[in-house]
């Protein structure tokens, strides 16, 4: 039933696509025939300031029929008789609108979620670095640079490099602990170790919750439930899926106490962890799926703006590239997907995302939009590129081409598009059937 979140999302973005064109319609004094909410058949309209609001019976979306859309006319009002500049807004302005729309999506996400957190780790030493010459071990998180917290990977690159062969002072938390070290990074360093002699792991912090357990199992056997959050295992807290998975790993063959959090108290249970060999993986399997959930902080308000803008303009960039690979060559087709296949889609981000629900649907929504504002200014007939295409035909010719040619070639390109809508389709439909998974 996820699938179907899919339905008022595109509903939403087709709508607020339209409204761009609206919008742009009245500004620029185009008549608009009919405004419409939904598709048809009809169900009842309303008739204001000329316009004719219509509710109908499909609710995907909308659509705005003006004056001149498709053929020549001597009206002051129509599309046709505006100049193109008027008309290339006109036709621009329903991508704007969708690009508009995952801008104040993102600020709403920022604002309310907040950032998640992130956890730097030394997943490994090597022998006489100076990181193994300051005490560091597999297992320990850097928490501060010189008094300074560290939030990103590229923070720790970028102040060792800045302290190269001067002392400086590290933070590190070990199990429970804090310890303070000082290392001295390398001027020199061998290819392939850093200044440091460490490999760094980043992983986002996360409360790990039991979804499932195993029966007959270790996790079973120390009476886990699902519901139960993780807390500590050995002494040592749990507050990521990476550190989760390091701790198994070096207590494997061993008996360790293991606190979860269940119903708002604590209970420390026994857990015998089994043997590397025996789990058939890196890390030992104690029986148990996991539920994680990202842990984020608020950030100021003056940044919320910026961070929804950074975050954005990345989702465009990402769609921009997926664009030009699929016109390479090199994007399969099998990534593209019509509305089943983003139904599909939109279930299984659902079932793997750490996020709620709110915000995982937030962040599809903002990345469909964005997809949305790109696709429709693809330079091909019938999409808002194509009509922006004989616009940009018509400013270099320097005389306009036939309405009635022009509305023919959008015609055809129109029939072309449902064309590959109906083969994309029967894909989805058939990746359903096979149970083949869209996040293959």
């Amino acid at each position: 039933m996820q699938a179907l979140y899919i339905v008022p999302i595109l509903a939403i973005l087709i709508l607020v696509h339209e409204l761009g064109h609206f919008l742009a319609a009245r500004l620029f004094g185009i008549r608009v025939l009919e405004f419409g909410i939904g598709l048809p058949p009809r169900l009842f309209g309303i008739r204001r300031g000329g316009v004719l609001y219509s509710f109908n019976a499909i609710p995907l979306g909308g659509f705005v029929r003006v004056v001149g859309e498709d053929s020549r006319t001597d009206e002051p009002d129509s599309l046709q008789a505006k100049p193109r500049w008027q008309r290339a807004v006109f036709f621009g302005a329903g991508a704007v609108m969708n690009l508009l729309l995952a801008f104040v999506i993102m600020v709403l996400l920022v604002g309310f979620r907040g950032e998640p957190q992130f956890h730097m780790y030394v997943a490994e030493v090597v022998p006489d670095s100076p990181a193994a010459q300051a005490g560091w071990q597999p297992g320990d998180r850097i928490v501060a640079i010189d008094g300074q917290t560290i939030r990103a990977a590229g923070e720790i690159i970028e102040r060792t490099e800045r302290a190269a062969g001067r002392p400086v002072r590290v933070t590190l938390s070990r199990g429970s602990q804090l310890v303070e070290t000082t290392v001295v990074p390398r001027q020199n360093p061998p290819p392939g170790q850093g200044r440091l002699g460490v490999r760094v792991l980043t992983e986002p912090a996360a409360h790990l919750t039991v979804a499932s357990v195993d029966p007959n199992s270790p996790a079973a056997r120390a009476g886990l439930q699902p519901g139960d959050r993780l807390v500590s295992l050995a002494g040592h807290p749990i507050d990521d899926a990476a550190i989760y998975v390091f701790l198994l790993e070096r207590n494997h063959g061993r008996t360790v106490e293991l606190v979860v959090e269940r119903d708002g108290q604590r209970i420390t249970v026994h857990l015998e962890v089994p043997a590397s060999t025996e789990s058939g993986g890196e890390a030992p399997q104690i029986g148990i799926a996991l539920r994680p959930s990202l842990v984020t902080v608020g950030i100021p308000w003056w940044r919320i703006p910026l961070d929804a803008a950074a975050q954005t303009v990345a989702l465009l960039a990402q769609m921009v590239y997926g664009l030009f690979l699929l016109i390479r060559g090199q994007a399969s087709l099998g990534d593209i997907a019509g509305p089943i296949g983003m139904g599909q889609l939109t279930s299984e981000i659902l079932q793997i995302s750490p996020e709620p629900v709110w915000v995982t649907l937030g962040h599809l929504t903002a990345l469909l939009s964005v997809n949305l504002a790109i696709l429709n200014l693809v330079p091909f007939p019938a999409l808002d590129g194509g009509r922006l295409l004989f616009v940009l035909v018509e400013a270099i010719r320097g005389r306009r081409i036939a309405p009635e040619k022009e509305g023919l070639i959008h015609l055809i390109g129109f029939a072309i598009l449902l064309t590959l809508m109906f083969i994309v389709a029967f894909a989805d439909i058939g990746r359903l059937i096979s149970g083949e998974s869209f996040l293959r």
